[in-house]
């Protein structure tokens, strides 16, 4: 059944494209960079992935909210999008273990929200045009006034640093403290599902905040650092540049996913940009170069590695390549156990084929 507002709502983008639709969530306006998510699942879980911080999703599934929200599938503490686009958004759900409606968690989070929106025309317009800013609002519904409140009040996501927003403000630790193997988690925006790979591997984690230098890490004395996915712009974070290459150059085994697969990059001399409108979705093909198999992965990410850079050194190696685009998905610092890659392993939605690279790690630091 779907869900019946009595307010209507406004989309507008930044070049002034405008879509008219139904109030969903909090009665309110919010902006942000507009992107899309092609799962068919696992809303509550991209809704509160911290990568996706400052960010409207247009959620590209027909029907959203129809299995309403279950406390324990948060990947972090919080929701961490500003705005949601649908088409059909449920008024009812069916999943008996549910704790309530997506429409009160989005109402509690303060989340602003529009549906019965052309979601496939929005979509076709993005991949187009490329990601840009948006504004969504149930409140003013005046299309110039809120593109000039959308062009005047919301930044651009290049140069954006967004890390330390989302990062844990406390050192944290998850796992078995007794475990032979110790890893240091620099904590960009991590998803709760990671943590929980690590540590049922037997992995002993400790979570340091964004900004922490790798000598307060390297205190507790890990067998291996790990470096997380995260929102914003790895072009304007040296911090965590310094802290990773660092890491790095002492010898012990470094992981990274997304975010940290930008960073790791970046720790070596090669350039990240910003992408035209990123990979966000379940299904992304792609293939280890390595082994020659292919993965069907879990993605999101606006801003990727530039692979003519890595083709014109041999410091660095390409490992995985996105098949849809030819799009470097992973690398690995050849003189150094050192490795990364750009999509999400953990799959949390998503599926399993890429979980094999948090074994490899933990074999990289038994065997060093």
């Amino acid at each position: 059944m779907k869900y019946q507002s009595r307010q209507d709502a406004l989309l507008v983008l930044e070049d002034g494209t405008a879509f008219v639709g139904k109030a969903i969530g909090k009665i309110g306006t919010t902006g942000g960079e507009l992107c899309f998510n092609t799962g068919m699942t696992g809303y509550q879980e991209i809704y509160t992935d911290p990568s996706y911080y400052g960010q409207i999703i247009v959620n590209t599934t027909a029907h959203i909210g129809n299995y309403g929200v279950f406390e324990p599938e948060q990947e972090s503490g919080s929701v961490k999008f500003c705005g949601l686009v649908c088409d059909e958004f449920a008024s009812i759900y069916s999943r008996k273990r549910a704790d309530h409606s997506l429409q009160r968690y989005l109402e509690e989070a303060g989340i602003v929200g529009i549906s019965d929106v052309d979601t496939r025309k929005i979509v076709r317009y993005i991949r187009s045009k490329g990601a840009m800013n948006a504004m969504i609002s149930s409140e003013i519904l005046d299309k110039d006034q809120l593109l000039h409140k959308l062009r005047t009040e919301v930044p651009s996501m290049l140069n954006l640093e967004l890390a330390t927003q989302v990062s844990t403000s406390t050192v944290y630790d998850m796992g078995n403290p007794s475990s032979d193997i110790k890893v240091a988690v620099l904590d960009l925006g991590i998803k709760k599902s990671i943590l929980k790979n690590l540590a049922n591997r037997g992995v002993y984690c400790k979570v340091f905040p964004a900004q922490t230098p790798f000598q307060e890490m390297k205190l507790w004395e890990p067998n291996g650092y790990f470096i997380s996915n995260g929102p914003g712009d790895p072009g304007v974070m040296d911090y965590a540049v310094d802290t990773v290459r660092d890491a790095q150059e002492s010898g012990s085994p470094v992981f990274g996913i997304c975010l940290g697969h930008q960073i790791l990059a970046r720790a070596n001399g090669l350039n990240t940009y910003k992408m035209h409108h990123g990979h966000r979705g379940l299904n992304h093909p792609v293939k280890n170069l390595i082994t020659g198999r292919c993965e069907v992965t879990s993605q999101n990410h606006g801003f990727g590695v530039a692979k003519d850079e890595l083709d014109k050194q041999d410091r660095v190696e390409i490992t995985h390549l996105n098949l849809n685009d030819q799009t470097v998905e992973g690398i690995r610092v050849k003189e150094r156990a050192a490795f990364s890659v750009q999509y999400h392993p953990e799959s949390s939605p998503g599926p399993h084929d890429s979980r094999y690279l948090f074994d490899e790690f933990i074999d990289n630091m038994q065997k060093s």
